[in-house]
């Protein structure tokens, strides 16, 4: 058993191995909590005046950019380069508001929308995994 878990230890160290020290650990994890903590105050603005894209839309969107910039950051991508990524994170965000407007012109209802929404949202949060 012992062995087992040695090995599951070491899986991980050497998973995160590319984070050299605690204080670059700190700087992304503060990002992308700060990330997360702008967005959902957004999302609670906008469902506290019953708006669509809510709380879980807002912090999923904000969490997902956040890591398109910071994971390629960490993994040595340059500043120059960097504008590339920043393209399609506005390509992608984009494409998330034509689905606003398109769905409310074939008058899907609220819960319809809202649920298909966040569900575009979270596979574009979850496309940074690769």
């Amino acid at each position: 058993m012992s062995d087992i878990l040695q090995r599951i230890w070491q899986s991980v160290q050497a998973e995160f191995s590319d984070i050299r020290d605690v204080e670059q650990f700190t700087q992304m994890a503060v990002r992308l909590s700060m990330a997360a903590i702008l967005g959902g105050i957004i999302g609670y603005e906008r469902e506290a005046k019953r708006k669509s894209a809510g709380l879980r839309t807002h912090i999923l969107v904000g969490l997902g950019s956040a890591m398109f910039v910071v994971i390629p950051l960490q993994a040595g991508v340059l500043i120059t380069d960097l504008s590339r990524v920043l393209q399609g994170l506005v390509a992608g965000i984009g494409s998330l508001g034509g689905r606003c407007n398109y769905s409310w012109r074939q008058n899907e209802s609220r819960t319809d929308y809202c649920r298909e929404h966040l569900v575009d949202c979270s596979h574009w949060s979850k496309c940074w995994h690769g």
